[in-house]
């Protein structure tokens, strides 16, 4: 069947019907209709599909089975044309497409008189299942690995020889093999003026003849060029162009999402991931929006969490990118396959400068979340801070006004922690997020309005309780801000002299790193600057308020108790605000601010609407 591919587009004239060479023209009388159909071909509502096998011995396609595609309504048969239509374009220009796309044998077409004809569409039958019905069978994983037989070509296609291992790093390794493919068919219509629209888990199809991915018979392909391809430089050309890739790559994004994180596939929880985007949100904090959901069951052993959190990160940042808001910032399909997420450990890849602050940023964030700080944990995070600091992309106060301004959740602070182990307070303060929120009133004014939010659970009497119930409240700290250009000075030896301070070990560690051979080829630093630019951030005087869900009948003394040790567990900079200094690094995911007494603080973008 595959060797006979390419003798199967044959020119033949059809009467009555728009000129569409290279396809044959069947006859009914031609199949022999089988009595069932496989789940994974369901059609739309105006399509008819049946299976059938080729009884045409003069045909090369003899005992081969097909899918008959009986299209009904006018819109399905336009969708059937220009399949037809997309398949002799792509011939025309000599692609070899088919190893990536449904292969369309032909048609049967027959006028009943009048305006009613009758369009049926005869093309390639790829195995009973979807990708979709793939990844919904419980046994999928080692299934597909049997189908896709990972052999030296499919190690040679991903770059990883490893073979078995634990389920992530065997998902994590199919899942490279399914979308390098996948980019690969799609880079194939774009190379060549077409787009596809209809990239769905539904449509795409794994043939086990040549293991390759097919996405589909291209019914609702579209022209990049509206105008034909000699006008292709004109600008409406050009955003047509451009809007067309995006969409594509958004598609794409959608898929990739849920063959890694199967909770996507509830419908339910799918529709608030794509209404988290639908509003704006920056899908680089997609993290921090899908970690409740995928930490509901298990805390660590969520196997789609692991594979995107591997290499630094890597996954969520090709989401992020293909997912992008904005269609100038989505990545392309050649950019996606250079991504170091789907280069297996044989490719040596270059990472670019954002993947390095992404990775620095991830494994903050990581190491954050395990909530151990021992002091190798405490010196590590200060190191990824100290460097996420050199490498600040935006050091402009007018950057930061433009980034500064949503809601940001407290991870670690790099100052004094005090704990609950060898305390004995009055009362017992459970603390739970820690927010900073930031909002600019008006585009036409630099100010900033601060407020920072700490959420806690107050427990009256001096033993801890069992289940940790108590009054819920919040304390909530308001002031204002005015951004200004500054320098955060490096002192050196000399400028330290009759000082007792010494280096920190954090700056030593800083040096070590930045002399050795790995990291100086990643960093455009030899040694460490004597100073860098900062965002100095001028507060107001604050406002204090605390709200508490219950009464509290105990009296003004223990609310006074309750804010004393919330101020003692929390960073002083949450609470007097007037403390923090300057910002030293921001992006769109992951802020650090320093406070007068030169700890850091690190932040990351939460979701303003946090229901789930």
């Amino acid at each position: 069947m595959e060797s006979g591919r390419n003798d199967l587009i044959i020119d033949t004239p059809v009467s009555g019907e728009e000129e569409t060479g290279h396809v044959t023209r069947f006859k009914m009388s031609d199949f022999m209709i089988l009595d069932r159909v496989s789940v994974g071909l369901a059609g739309r509502a105006d399509e008819v599909i049946s299976e059938a096998i080729v009884k045409d011995s003069a045909s090369p396609l003899y005992n081969s089975r097909v899918v008959l595609r009986r299209l009904t309504s006018a819109r399905a048969q336009r969708r059937g044309r220009r399949a037809i239509e997309v398949l002799k374009k792509l011939v025309g220009r000599r692609i070899l497409y088919h190893s990536y796309s449904m292969q369309v044998y032909g048609y049967v077409s027959s006028h009943k008189g009048g305006s009613h004809s009758s369009f049926t569409l005869v093309h390639g039958y790829h195995g009973s299942f979807s990708l979709r019905h793939w990844l919904r069978q419980p046994d999928w994983l080692p299934t597909l690995e049997a189908t896709l037989a990972l052999d030296e070509e499919s190690v040679r296609r991903v770059g990883d020889d490893s073979v078995g291992g634990p389920a992530v790093s065997r998902q994590l390794r199919l899942t490279r093999i399914l979308l390098r493919d996948l980019l690969i068919g799609v880079n194939y219509l774009h190379c060549h003026g077409i787009a596809h629209t209809e990239l769905r888990l539904e449509n795409v199809h794994i043939s086990p003849v040549d293991r390759h991915i097919k996405v589909g018979i291209l019914g609702n392909a579209a022209d990049f060029y509206e105008d034909g391809p000699n006008r292709s430089a004109s600008d409406s050309n050009m955003d047509r162009r451009q809007m067309m890739i995006a969409f594509d790559m958004r598609c794409v994004g959608f898929m990739m999402a849920k063959m890694v994180l199967r909770e996507l596939m509830d419908p339910v929880t799918f529709t608030k991931f794509k209404t988290f985007l639908m509003k704006g949100n920056d899908p680089s904090c997609l993290r921090e929006f899908l970690l409740p959901i995928l930490t509901r069951n298990s805390a660590t052993g969520n196997i789609g969490l692991q594979i995107l959190d591997r290499n630094w990160g890597a996954g969520w940042n090709l989401l992020s990118l293909l997912l992008a808001v904005k269609r100038s910032k989505r990545i392309s399909c050649i950019d996606a396959l250079r991504h170091p997420f789907l280069c297996g450990p044989r490719w040596r890849v270059v990472p670019s400068m954002d993947i390095i602050r992404w990775g620095l940023g991830s494994t903050a964030v990581r190491i954050t979340e395990e909530y151990i700080y021992r002091t190798a944990q405490r010196d590590r995070l200060a190191h990824f801070i100290e460097l996420m600091e050199m490498l600040n992309p935006h050091s402009r106060p007018k950057n930061w006004l433009e980034l500064l301004p949503g809601k940001w959740r407290l991870l670690y602070s790099t100052g004094r922690h005090i704990g609950l182990t060898l305390r004995q307070p009055p009362l017992r303060v459970l603390i739970g997020d820690a927010y900073l929120t930031i909002a600019r009133p008006s585009k036409s004014n630099a100010r900033l309005s601060v407020t920072s939010e700490i959420g806690f659970t107050s427990m009256m009497g001096h033993d801890w309780p069992h289940n940790k119930r108590g009054i819920k409240g919040k304390l909530q700290v308001n002031s204002s801000s005015s951004l200004k250009a500054g320098k955060r000075l490096y002192l050196n030896d000399m400028a330290m002299e009759g000082f007792s301070l010494g280096q920190s070990n954090s700056e030593k560690s800083i040096i070590e790193k930045l002399s050795s051979r790995k990291w100086r080829k990643l960093i455009p630093f030899t040694e460490l600057p004597s100073s860098l630019p900062v965002a100095k951030l001028l507060l107001d005087n604050i406002e204090v308020s605390m709200a508490l869900d219950e009464t509290l009948k105990q009296g003004v003394d223990v609310a006074i108790n309750i804010v004393q040790e919330i101020r003692t567990q929390i960073p002083p900079e949450m609470f007097e605000l007037t403390n923090i200094v300057c910002g030293t690094y921001v992006d769109s995911r992951m802020l650090v601010l320093r406070g007068v007494n030169g700890s850091a603080l690190i932040f990351t973008r939460s979701c303003v609407n946090e229901e789930l």
